[in-house]
């Protein structure tokens, strides 16, 4: 319970200082014989600031519970 909440702390954290991902991925586009023709596209998956917010007050919330319930 306790490794599950500062897993989510981190987490937490991570999307406050990254608030966007960008990635690049290679889609085939076809395939004529030997040839190969292929795209770059980039992607990027956004999150809200609160989602991470709400992401470090839930593992606190599990750090907590988990150590009344120990008591």
């Amino acid at each position: 319970m306790k490794v599950f909440g500062i897993i989510l702390i981190v987490v937490g954290i991570l999307m406050f200082v990254f608030g966007n991902v960008t990635f690049t991925s290679k889609k085939k586009v076809a395939e004529v014989g030997p040839v190969e023709i292929s795209k770059k596209e980039k992607k990027t998956i956004a999150w809200p600031n609160y989602a991470g917010g709400i992401a470090i007050a839930a593992g606190l919330v599990v750090l907590i519970a988990g150590s009344k319930r120990r008591s």
